[in-house]
């Protein structure tokens, strides 16, 4: 019998951190073919280390699945838990990619944080694993170079 996803069909709180936050996934139905997934979280935040001050960026995150999917409610709520967690830019998006690579494996992920400005300048951080299949169509990311994005 297939295992059920956690949250689906259930209330669930917000978690505390990402450390308590559980990154549930599903069976791929297509593992037969090599095929994109892309989640676009353009009002992602997090907390300033040092200020408290909230930060904003807009996330996407491909990947090419292997055995498993992440379970989209679950990503919701992994995403989520940055709101009260402080941490630098870099650090928050190269942790979610690793995040979701060592919870389902992909054959390939690539995540892209675009970040509102902090101090007056815009940081973007790009990180990737694994290795893209051979002939896979991957679009654009689709987020342009900072001049008041919107």
């Amino acid at each position: 019998m297939a295992k059920r996803p956690i949250f689906l069909g259930a209330s669930t709180p917000l978690p505390a951190s990402p450390e308590e936050a559980i990154l549930d996934s599903v069976p791929n139905p297509h593992t037969d073919s090599d095929y994109l997934i892309r989640f676009t979280a353009p009002e992602f935040t997090s907390l300033c280390p040092i200020t408290g001050q909230p930060d904003f960026a807009h996330l996407v995150i491909d990947y090419a699945p292997a055995k498993q999917i992440v379970e989209s409610k679950a990503l919701k709520l992994f995403l989520g838990s940055f709101r009260n967690h402080g941490a630098f830019h870099e650090d928050c998006t190269i942790a979610i990619g690793k995040r979701i690579v060592a919870a389902i494996k992909p054959k390939w992920l690539r995540i892209g944080g675009y970040w509102y400005p902090r101090g007056g300048i815009p940081i973007d951080v790009f990180w990737q694993a694994g290795r893209l299949p051979k002939g896979l169509w991957v679009p654009d990311q689709g987020v342009a170079p900072y001049r008041g994005r919107g």
